[in-house]
């Protein structure tokens, strides 16, 4: 089984686009996206859920209002000011605590799950409870299975939930013998991209003429380098800026990089966009036949790799 996660060191450079236009081309495969945080490869492939399981990240602090004698001595501990009083609660005013009725509660967007508090607390009355953070899905498309996730807003562990669909699609490949996983991986070079990088057979790092594509997909390369995972170079939108593009080549080159496609401005982008559809599914366009010599090019560099 082999894994190609598509990936950019910013996001706005087509990485989705070109994901769905090579889901449409690749066969017996399994489908994932990684990008937890704003997915949106589901968009593309018109997907039927057919199961729906809930993601819990960190931890949270809980407080036990019958127990807490609001001594606020939680609150001089936590570094994250996710603790604070509330305003008294009626008829628990205790004459011998005057301190009783000032009842205190967790800011649970603030709270860091580290639990300092618990070790604190003399009353004991603060626990330590699993957040729902997000859901993870198992769907159908017209072109694979796919596994995707939605965090919650707000919340973290994107990394942990990026890990976790990566299981369940090396799961399902190898229940449905797919020789091929196409992951849609997070921009960036965070938590979640390390995530998705991680022991994956070739990461295609998208990215387009501009000065900041450049200096984001040098850092992306060079994290995909620290983790010895093999990378191919599309520039998207190549012909809006030829001087650009050929500077990113030439870097290419140097590195020891292959340029495995070079995708063209294209106004049946646009429409594929506005139809959700993925490009190489309703398009013969100068962009679909580039990102079809670009999966024939990825095709035979994975080859290479497997052998």
């Amino acid at each position: 089984m082999q894994e190609l996660l598509v990936i950019s060191g910013k996001g706005g450079t087509g990485k989705t686009s070109i994901a769905a236009a090579l889901a449409a081309l690749a066969e017996d495969k399994v489908l994932a996206d990684c990008d937890v945080d704003a997915a949106d490869l589901h968009l593309l492939l018109r997907p039927e859920v057919e199961s729906v399981n809930e993601f819990y990240g960190s931890h949270k602090a809980i407080i036990d209002a019958s127990r807490c004698t609001g001594c606020g001595r939680c609150i001089e501990v936590c570094r994250f000011g996710a603790i604070m009083k509330a305003a008294p609660v009626a008829g628990e005013e205790n004459s011998d605590n005057g301190s009783r009725g000032s009842v205190l509660q967790v800011d649970t967007l603030s709270c860091e799950g580290c639990g300092v508090c618990t070790l604190t607390c003399p009353a004991g009355a603060i626990t330590m409870k699993p957040n729902l953070a997000g859901y993870w899905y198992i769907s159908e498309t017209p072109y694979g299975p796919l596994v995707h996730a939605q965090l919650g807003l707000a919340e973290d562990n994107s990394g942990k939930l990026v890990t976790k669909v990566r299981q369940e699609a090396r799961r399902l490949a190898e229940e449905n013998k797919a020789r091929l996983i196409i992951t849609d991986g997070p921009p960036g070079i965070g938590c979640p991209v390390i995530s998705s990088l991680t022991g994956v057979t070739l990461a295609l790092v998208v990215t387009e003429p501009t000065v900041a594509g450049w200096h984001d997909m040098e850092r992306v390369v060079k994290l995909a380098s620290h983790f010895k995972v093999s990378v191919a170079v599309c520039i998207n939108k190549y012909d809006l800026a030829p001087e650009k593009s050929r500077e990113i080549e030439a870097y290419c080159y140097k590195q020891g990089l292959t340029i495995a496609g070079k995708i063209p401005f294209d106004a049946d982008v646009a429409r594929a966009l506005v139809n959700a559809v993925p490009l190489t599914a309703c398009s013969r366009g100068a962009a679909a036949n580039a990102v079809r010599a670009m999966w024939d090019s990825l095709m035979v560099q994975m080859g290479r790799i497997g052998k």
